[in-house]
């Protein structure tokens, strides 16, 4: 079967002219029935490299999917151009079985979509022996690799079809994949001689901006700010996460719904096809959402916490701008995720621990690297951008201030690796280059080193973080078990003066020293403070729960002393975080809002201005709740918070 005659089945069909970058490549390989692994990016056009050509070859080509909406998805938009697909799973009723097994058995059905687990069970397999087979095409198959990002242990299954359907080629099909996961993909599968085509992991039309994340609603609602009535998604690790964004999104005004594991089946599918259907503007969502999401206009894509590899972060961040078009990826990030998912990942069997930890300790690097970003992520995927300068990363942008004296900081961090004699990892370094009085060092003699504290004046996070830019640079390379630091012979052409690595300030915000809350009533007004006190016993009888689970007593002298307003400004009142704005935020505001109409006190609200200077307000106050829905852009109304979240 010629290509051409695939080509004229494409423009009748999806109505293309022509094809992307190694399409052509892997539908030549379905016709000529040879096995291949396939990695095309997000928006790369992965289904048609297989879709088209079972049209144009004689018998079933059964697909394998890890989702049932992914199948619904998929099957709906080729009926809906007229071709006969179908698929089964738990949702399909027994009469439409039977229709599908019908139209399998008389050759008329060209698309079979299938989960691995069913596929892979006597009665199916059986079942399939019986049908004229022409391929087997395996969907998102970086599941099938421990060193995937996504790891699911059903795909190793899959490995028997070449035993029982001798003859008939299989296809492995994923959007991230480096060489590793390649080697298992075809392994795993027992792929005979297979064509591997890998197309460019760069996504030229995506903004790349990587953020110390220091308040996690300020920074999404300014994201979402910039994409007025676009749709995005705002990725979260936690499922506790997920609900107090949307909450915050949805009392600020923004058009936003959840979506998590903890959720019943029926409201997540109706939040994915309100969102899929631009019923709702953004999805808020942890990383059950989106695996083979077809939606092709996402604007924006934001990480409110990192990702555990760099290939969950290029397939999540690849859901954006998948029409072509320039679309935004936001990553607020924090030491504290990292310590998450280490969390996570310590009930994973050893071997997988492991490359786990690995695939983690790939996204720290990337969060702290001083490079170009589309630079840093198809360099980790094995390949190399062909520009200096991206023109579309915080780095390339000039978003990120650059240090004045980069070649004496790189110096001074390069020396006190020699000086330590190439035997320590990045956290020691750091800790003698500020002076540390930790034992190890003080039992070294490291103390006694010209480079002991010469970085004293700066904290140990920002000079680990410049430790991490000169290893991504290539001045240090991590060796040996332990990550053991070593000088490379750019680093020695550094530490001579000879070259000057572009270093940037670190996106870190210094923590000042934590004040005690002092006991003080001054600006107190007791009675209310009192008021409040026997409203917090009522909620906490109501809960079950102390009186101070609710509110401490600094939090309730902070409401007596600034009596706020509205919900936003509730959110500046110390000890108040999102979740307990929301819970109990509008009867304590209503209970402010009653004592000072009855005492005639003007409220005196708490706010923030453009240029992030706290300001005050007096005046008495209208007496509705405000729900945060006024006008105003969504980062007026979410206002930032006392906490980092």
């Amino acid at each position: 079967m010629s290509l051409a005659h695939v080509q004229s089945i494409i423009q009748r069909h999806w109505g293309y002219d022509s094809l992307r970058p190694l399409q052509a490549e892997a539908m030549r390989s379905v016709l000529d029935g040879r096995d291949s692994v396939v990695v095309l990016p997000t928006g790369g056009g992965k289904s048609l490299c297989f879709q088209a050509p079972a049209m144009a070859v004689e018998g079933l080509a059964v697909v394998v999917s890890p989702l049932i909406s992914l199948m619904k998805d998929q099957v709906d938009a080729l009926r809906e151009i007229g071709l006969p697909a179908a698929c089964v799973n738990s949702t399909i009723a027994p009469h439409d079985r039977r229709e599908t097994r019908d139209e399998v058995l008389a050759g008329r059905l060209k698309l079979l979509y299938l989960s691995p687990e069913r596929l892979m069970t006597q009665q199916t397999l059986e079942f399939l022996k019986r049908a004229k087979l022409a391929f087997f095409a395996i969907d998102e198959a970086h599941c099938i690799s421990d060193w995937g990002h996504d790891f699911r242990p059903e795909y190793r299954m899959l490995k028997r079809l070449k035993k029982e359907f001798p003859g008939v080629a299989l296809h492995g099909y994923t959007a991230t994949a480096t060489g590793r996961v390649r080697n298992d993909i075809a392994r795993e599968l027992a792929l005979n001689a297979p064509e591997i085509l890998v197309g460019s992991f760069d996504r030229p039309n995506l903004v790349y901006r990587v953020i110390r994340r220091d308040n996690r609603l300020r920074q999404i609602a300014e994201v979402v700010d910039r994409h007025p009535n676009e749709s995005g998604i705002i990725y979260c690790i936690r499922r506790r996460d997920v609900d107090e964004v949307c909450a915050a999104l949805t009392a600020a005004g923004a058009s936003a719904l959840p979506y998590h594991a903890g959720m019943e089946d029926r409201h997540r599918k109706e939040n994915q096809e309100a969102f899929i259907r631009e019923q709702c503007r953004i999805i808020v969502a942890t990383v059950a959402f989106g695996m083979g999401i077809d939606k092709s206009n996402v604007r924006f894509v934001v990480h409110a916490g990192a990702p555990k590899s760099l290939e969950a972060y290029q397939q999540e961040s690849g859901r954006a701008g998948r029409d072509g078009l320039e679309a935004e990826c936001v990553l607020l990030h924090s030491s504290g995720d990292f310590h998450i998912w280490k969390r996570l990942l310590d009930d994973l069997p050893s071997e997988a621990k492991t490359a786990a930890h690995a695939l983690l300790a790939g996204m720290e690097r990337f969060c702290a690297t001083a490079r170009c970003r589309h630079a840093a992520i198809v360099e980790y995927f094995g390949q190399y951008l062909a520009t200096d300068n991206c023109g579309a990363c915080d780095a390339c942008l000039g978003e990120r201030t650059v240090v004045n004296d980069s070649l004496i900081v790189a110096q001074k961090v390069l020396s006190c690796v020699a000086r330590v004699k190439e035997n320590f990892g990045a956290d020691y370094v750091a800790k003698v280059l500020t002076g540390s009085q930790e034992q190890r060092i003080l039992d070294n003699g490291h103390d006694q080193l010209s480079t002991y504290g010469l970085m004293g004046d700066l904290s140990l996070r920002v000079v680990r973080a410049y430790v991490e830019q000169l290893v991504e640079l290539g001045d240090l390379r991590r060796t040996g078990d332990f990550n053991v630091l070593a000088l490379t012979e750019q680093g020695r052409e550094t530490l001579r003066g000879q070259r000057t690595p572009r270093l940037f300030e670190p996106d870190i915000k210094e923590k000042k020293p934590a004040k005690v809350a002092a006991e003080s009533w001054e600006g107190v007004d007791r009675d209310l403070f009192e008021e409040l006190r026997q409203l917090r016993r009522e909620m906490a009888d109501e809960k079950g729960l102390p009186p101070f689970v609710v509110f401490g007593d600094a939090t309730l002298r902070d409401l007596a002393r600034r009596r706020p307003s509205t919900a936003a400004a509730l959110l500046s009142i110390h000890g108040i975080g999102e979740k307990k704005a929301t819970q109990y935020g509008e009867r304590f505001l209503a209970a402010i809002d009653e004592y000072c109409d009855r005492q005639e006190t003007a409220t005196r609200d708490v706010g923030i201005d453009a240029t992030g200077t706290e300001t005050r307000s007096t005046g008495l106050r209208a007496r509705s709740v405000s729900k945060g829905r006024g006008t105003g852009s969504v980062s007026e109304r979410i206002k930032p918070l006392t906490e980092t979240k």
